[in-house]
């Protein structure tokens, strides 16, 4: 899976020309996996607005009391971009992280993803 940024994709593949062949795929599979982990959180900024703002009340009450204070005191619009609260949203509209990345990696990249 590419890098939705053209720029990050072309630094992906810049970084990977620097290796011999062999060496190659341990990389371009975590590349992989990242740009697929990437566009599974970008998929949460297609909630609409008053969703977002319930799930981050809900999200604030599932966390524990010391990360609830410090996320409430850094307020839902800097909490929007929290992968844990982007999971959380993705979750809630029935993505969860695990069936993308299935069904969005190759079976070979899938396994390496878990066993990480």
């Amino acid at each position: 899976m590419i890098h939705p940024d053209p720029q990050i994709q072309r630094n992906q593949q810049d970084f990977l020309n620097r290796f011999p062949l062999n060496e190659r795929e341990h990389h371009a599979s975590l590349f992989r996996i990242g740009n697929a982990a990437v566009i599974y959180h970008q998929m949460a900024e297609e909630t609409s607005l008053p969703k977002l703002e319930l799930y981050y009340h809900e999200w604030l009450e599932a966390l524990p009391s010391n990360i609830r204070e410090s996320m409430e005191k850094r307020g839902f619009e800097e909490c929007k971009r929290i992968l844990s609260f982007t999971r959380y949203i993705n979750e809630r509209n029935d993505f969860g992280m695990d069936e993308w990345m299935k069904s969005n990696l190759s079976e070979e990249d899938y396994k390496f993803y878990k066993r990480q």
